[in-house]
């Protein structure tokens, strides 16, 4: 296998990792608690990530070897996860653990595989950027296609019906877009505070992605006051500029109010483990 492609492989891997190991994340699986999920832990997060593991260098090489029309690689890359998210729930006994990181992640390796045609790494925050744009021009027809006939489906996802009832896109509004949450949010704030230590820098990161992402998944569990509610505390704690352990003792706290109102930021969990891929990729850790 290319050296490229396997280590590009390795950081979608240790991204997944990373996220699931970071903790304490609030409403969200980590080493400590299992957050708003009465359904899954961190163990079932390994299992998880290893079923998913042998897909990814399968989207990194749909890309690198794609010859045609961006948009057609979506429909490779879209079959294979359709394989991966079989072995994942297979692996979780049916437990939806990285279905939105499983499209996200086949959209990103597909388009770093199809970036890497033409150049290699290490990457820079222009190759991110870059590779983010072909993402934007992969998944160009996904949302037309996705919701055309949304309306007559019997049985809806979760997006599906946020679709139907309030207009958001969820994540595949942020892959057609070229993950805005990335390219404006989270990647600018690991560049500028890189110099903090790994797990200090990605809790602050995902502190601060949480303060502004219309995350459907706590749209989907408590709607719009629920979201503006996570939005406006996140702020007050980003604002607050607590040291390293204040930060630890407070996300404590928070993840036990999240626990009580049954939320959980997965949309924020998924963008964060894309942002560390990324991270990782260009040397920032």
């Amino acid at each position: 296998m290319n050296k490229q492609i396997c280590m590009i492989d390795a950081a979608a891997q240790k991204a997944l990792f990373y996220e699931v190991t970071l903790s304490p994340k609030p409403g969200l699986v980590d080493r400590f608690t299992n957050g708003a999920h009465q359904d899954m832990d961190f163990y079932l997060f390994i299992d998880s990530i290893l079923a998913l593991a042998p897909y990814f260098p399968q989207y990194l090489n749909a890309g690198f070897t794609h010859d045609g029309a961006k948009g057609d690689l979506f429909s490779k890359l879209r079959k294979i996860g359709q394989q991966a998210e079989t072995a994942m729930f297979t692996a979780t006994k049916g437990v939806n653990t990285h279905k939105g990181a499983n499209f996200s992640f086949a959209i990103l390796l597909g388009a770093t595989g199809l970036y890497l045609q033409k150049s290699q790494l290490p990457f820079t925050a222009t190759d991110s950027e870059n590779i983010l744009t072909l993402s934007r021009e992969i998944t160009q027809d996904l949302l037309k296609k996705d919701f055309k006939y949304v309306a007559q489906k019997k049985n809806l996802t979760h997006g599906e019906k946020l679709y139907l009832a309030q207009g958001t896109t969820g994540i595949r509004g942020q892959a057609a877009a070229g993950y805005p949450a990335l390219a404006n949010i989270l990647l600018p704030y690991l560049r500028q505070n890189r110099h903090l230590p790994r797990e200090e820098l990605l809790l602050r990161a995902l502190v601060f992605l949480m303060s502004t992402l219309t995350d459907s998944n706590i749209l989907h569990r408590g709607g719009k006051m629920a979201l503006t509610t996570i939005q406006s505390e996140m702020k007050q704690i980003h604002a607050a500029n607590l040291s390293a352990k204040d930060l630890s003792n407070t996300l404590i706290q928070y993840d036990k109010t999240l626990i009580s109102r049954n939320l959980s930021p997965g949309g924020a969990a998924d963008l964060l483990s894309l942002g560390i891929y990324f991270a990782i990729l260009e040397g920032l850790f």
